[in-house]
């Protein structure tokens, strides 16, 4: 050995001698890895935010993650394991579950001798972890490495398994996925009762249209009651109070999932590098398809903050967002879970605020729901008319259904729910394609409840026409999906709910439901406006066109209520047009109904980033 080599290796030896057992300020302090000032601070954003120093290290990018390993090397005198340099023994990968190795931050790298060489990224924990590995393990010693590269091997050797887990982790009594395996009595009944409709309108149109019309109007009737209770029971809106931080700020983690969002990458870390809360406590997780090789590119080209970080989905055999938050959903840490869309614009203290009331509810709330808004509200008339939509949805319906004590259809983003209770419903239907819908439900089901936040995403209106219509008749294919599922099963249901919230979800999904679907029936109410001679007896037409009438001057108070409560009052000249606006969604119902039985877990991608912020 040459003399320079023993001096590297004395050095070595010398340094670990030196810091074994030191705390980690003082050996990043000592090896110059930063200045004693930083150090110091960094020690007192720990004791604020109780975390370990090297996640504040790393989280506020005062020190990259191999320096921090090396210190954390130093600190207890052991080995770093790095898969470029000493990738590990494939044959081990099954030894431990991949969920205990994810949820303690392990791995077994390899055998040296016949020690198994237990790699961890949290070495402060080793120790008590012992008492917790799996038998037959034999002699265990603790080597080093980043979460990075375990996630990574877990991925490569578990994926795959762990993925096909994403797609049945919901247990089949409460899954969509055997919608398309229908009985032989559910078929036969299906065609008797489709050629029983096709009887009825060659012998007697007229029994068929009054047939139609009536479950129109019922459903009408059933929609705008629900509207005026929603709309009598909102409370009024609270004073706004910047939000304190709990004692004991709790990790968040953000599950952003992308699929082709190739020109929404800059933007999205731009504008989640806004939020306030403590970086530290913050793991963004932007997950992609292993298949989106452009978009994991773009990603892999744009410069991420240290606290985000990308996932690859392995394929399975479907495609959908919920799949996608399974997977990833294991691979979090937070203590709260939090879900974005691509084009989100959040309020910067949305996470502050979030934090705040988890941590001034009570046990049973397990999730919080932030309202909904577009950043381009007057790109056009469609953009305009989504926008009193969503106001008049998330600014009036769901927080009045919250006050009535109804179960909760979620909104698929800037909603919040505690890890524990994410753990207990058992995550998202992988195969329902509004899963944020079925997953509200089933936290009512579970005894949660689901609380409205006034904290404000903005996101991006969809404002082409086709696209909408992919769009809508994918929600109303879901919300079919989610009404069935909790359904089927009426008795257990109902002693789930209580009678209340049964009654609830029945009106609230099919109403909306018939009134995509049979709106065609109530049309006739404006050709008659219009002069045409009605196809009723008068005594019919005298009773139900002011009914009509009464249920359209409903839905235009719903939408400036909400516009007023909105900071789109510019908007209110534009609500009557709701009127041929929401004719719309019956393409969508009849484009959805054809998928029902055709490809019904086919998610239509919303595509983003067509239309520019306005401010």
């Amino acid at each position: 050995m040459s003399s320079q080599g023993s001096s590297a290796s004395a050095a070595t030896v010398r340094a670990a001698v030196q810091f074994r057992d030191q705390p980690l300020s003082h050996i990043v302090e000592q090896t110059k890895t930063m200045p004693a000032a930083e150090v110091v601070q960094a020690m007192g954003e720990a004791a604020r935010l109780k975390q370990p120093l090297e996640q504040i290290l790393t989280a506020e990018d005062l020190a990259n993650p191999e320096e921090v390993i090396k210190a954390q090397a130093l600190r207890h005198g052991t080995l770093i394991m790095r898969r470029s340099e000493t990738p590990p023994d494939p044959r081990l990968a099954q030894l431990i579950p991949a969920d205990f190795c994810l949820t303690h931050g392990v791995y077994p790298w390899i055998r040296l001798g016949g020690t198994l060489a237990l790699a961890t990224s949290r070495p402060d924990d080793f120790a008590a972890l012992l008492e917790h590995l799996p038998g037959g393990l034999g002699p265990v010693m603790m080597v080093l490495a980043t979460e990075k590269d375990i996630h990574t091997e877990i991925g490569i050797r578990q994926g795959a398994k762990l993925a096909q887990e994403a797609e049945t982790q919901v247990p089949e009594t409460a899954s969509c996925r055997d919608i398309a395996v229908g009985s032989p009595r559910a078929r036969w009944i299906g065609f008797a009762a489709g050629l029983a409709c096709l009887f009825i309108l060659i012998l007697w149109p007229n029994l068929l249209f009054a047939t139609v019309l009536g479950a129109a109007v019922v459903s009408l009737v059933c929609a705008q009651m629900l509207k005026v209770a929603a709309l009598l029971a909102r409370p009024s809106t609270p004073p706004f109070e910047p939000p304190a931080l709990p004692h004991n700020p709790p990790s968040v983690s953000l599950l952003v999932p992308l699929l082709r969002e190739t020109e929404l990458a800059e933007t999205l870390v731009a504008r989640l590098s806004r939020l306030t809360y403590p970086k530290p406590l913050l793991d963004v997780v932007l997950v992609l398809e292993q298949s989106d090789h452009r978009t994991r590119k773009t990603l892999a080209n744009t410069d991420l903050p240290p606290w985000m970080r990308t996932l690859s989905v392995p394929p399975g055999t479907l495609t959908t967002k919920p799949r996608a938050l399974n997977y990833a959903l294991r691979f979090t840490r937070g203590e709260i879970v939090g879900i974005y869309d691509a084009e989100d614009a959040p309020a910067p203290d949305q996470i502050d605020r979030i934090a705040a009331a988890f941590d001034a509810a009570d046990d049973e709330v397990g999730c919080l729901q932030g309202v909904l808004d577009f950043y381009n509200p007057k790109a056009n008339w469609l953009a305009r008319c989504f926008t009193i939509e969503y106001a008049s949805w998330f600014r009036v319906m769901l927080p009045g259904l919250a006050r009535l004590g109804m179960a909760i259809p979620l909104g698929g983003t800037t909603v919040f729910f505690r890890r524990a209770v994410l753990d207990d419903v058992k995550g998202w239907d992988a195969h329902n394609v509004t899963e944020d819908a079925d997953l509200g439900i089933r936290l009512s089901r579970h005894g949660y409840r689901t609380e409205i936040v006034p904290t404000v995403t903005f996101e991006e209106a969809n404002n082409r026409l086709w696209p909408w219509v992919r769009q809508r008749s994918r929600w109303l294919k879901g919300y079919a999906m989610t009404w069935w599922v909790h359904s089927r099963r009426p008795h257990q249901t109902l002693r789930d709910l209580g009678h209340w919230q049964f009654f609830g979800i029945q009106v609230l999904f099919l109403t909306a439901l018939a009134q995509a679907l049979l709106a065609p029936a109530l049309w006739v109410f404006w050709l008659i406006l219009f002069g045409m001679p009605s196809p009723m007896p008068p005594i019919v037409t005298s009773y139900l066109l002011p009914l009509f009438l009464f249920a359209e001057a409903i839905t235009l108070i719903v939408g400036f209520t909400a516009l007023s409560r909105s900071p789109h009052h510019g908007l209110m000249v534009w609500v009557p047009s709701l009127m041929l606006y929401f004719p719309l969604a019956t393409i969508a119902m009849y484009k959805a109904v054809a998928e029902l039985f055709t490809k019904p877990f086919y998610w239509d991608k919303t595509q983003h980033g067509r239309s520019a912020p306005e401010r």
